[in-house]
């Protein structure tokens, strides 16, 4: 990791780019941990650093067996454990992202197939010591997260984009059997974990949005997708949850008041590049929406004069009014220095009232 290079601890390298619940970064940062419950197969996208890197959920149990279809100098091309076929750079692996070639369903017979790995009581969907494993997330004082899947995202990683796209207009009886399946899945697992374990929050994955809007239109996702956010997010409020996060890229000013009425109240990452606008979001909707993210990553890139100008632009206003989690807007990309990010984390804890740390 070029990180280690420019003066991070040893071991930053070794670090997924989806944190783990104990790792380095979160110690050398004192940041707070998030316990993602990322061993129970209900929508983790990521089975790790280097699966994610060429793609791959954990929905699908038991797993697709891992294989690799061909391999030259540059790249490599392989099964992953959901079913897709993907092409990736062999520099990449553990942070790029792969070239989708293939995918398990391919028609309504490969569909009955593959929901057959989609069954909520399969053994290998929780940990095997499942008391064990509840009584450790119980006795945590930090917050628990469940993931819940994506009525888009999920139909996407069986089909592949393209073919979903045709599908809501071609096939439209397939897309709500997909998501009924989906829904029915996610309702059970819910059910099960919050028999035993105690959560503060749920996640949806979607990712149905690009820079200039969604993915779908607004009647579309009304007619598809919100009939079954409402039923999942009312059985999930009435447990006592009150946090609903959902997890999409591009711009989502039009996705915004869809999933506020459907109960999500949480949004990340808020990318700048795409026209997300933070600051612009509380004035309309006030404390009803939480938000994290939408500090400009490319900004990091640049110095120390820029990342100052885009933090202070957004996050003393947004602190203030209360519901922000200031982070840049994804991933911490490649090209941003130790020291732009250091200063940049140091900004945010003068700004919050905390002591700057000797990083």
């Amino acid at each position: 990791m070029e990180w280690v290079k420019q003066g991070a601890p040893d071991g930053f390298e070794k670090e997924s780019f989806f944190l783990n619940f104990k790792s380095r970064v979160n110690d050398y940062f004192k940041l707070e941990p998030l316990r993602w419950l990322y061993e129970i197969n209900s929508g983790v996208i990521y089975v790790s650093d280097v699966l994610a890197a060429i793609g791959g959920s954990r929905l699908a149990v038991p797993h697709f067996e891992p294989k690799v279809l061909d391999e030259d100098e540059r790249t490599i091309t392989r099964l992953n454990p959901a079913g897709q076929t993907t092409k990736i750079i062999k520099e990449a692996v553990g942070y790029g992202m792969p070239l989708f070639l293939g995918w398990p369903v391919k028609d309504r017979a490969s569909w009955e197939e593959h929901k057959k790995r989609l069954d909520p009581s399969s053994p290998g969907r929780y940990p095997s010591d499942w008391n064990a494993y509840f009584q450790e997330i119980n006795g945590l004082s930090c917050p628990v997260s469940l993931q819940v899947g994506g009525f888009f995202s999920f139909l996407r990683e069986w089909v592949g984009q393209e073919t979903l796209l045709y599908l809501f207009y071609d096939d439209p009886g397939l897309v709500e059997d997909m998501m009924d399946t989906l829904l029915y899945l996610e309702t059970e697992i819910v059910k099960r974990v919050s028999t035993d374990i105690k959560f503060q929050m749920v996640t949806y994955h979607e990712d149905m949005a690009y820079r200039a809007g969604p993915m779908i239109s607004p009647e579309m996702f009304r007619r598809f997708m919100m009939p079954r956010y409402k039923k999942l997010n009312e059985m999930i409020h009435s447990l006592g949850v009150d946090v609903i996060y959902v997890d999409c890229d591009g711009k989502i000013d039009l996705l915004v008041p869809l999933w506020l009425e459907c109960g999500v109240n949480l949004v990340w990452p808020l990318e700048v590049a795409a026209g997300n606008d933070a600051v612009a979001l509380r004035k309309k909707y006030g404390k009803d929406l939480i938000m994290g993210g939408n500090i400009d990553k490319r900004a990091l890139a640049k110095g120390k004069e820029a990342i100052k100008q885009e933090v202070m632009s957004k996050v003393p206003f947004l602190l203030e009014k209360g519901g922000y989690f200031p982070s840049v807007d994804h991933l911490v990309s490649p090209d941003i220095p130790f020291e732009n990010f250091c200063y940049f984390f140091n900004l945010l804890r003068e700004i919050g009232g905390l002591e700057k740390l000797e990083l």
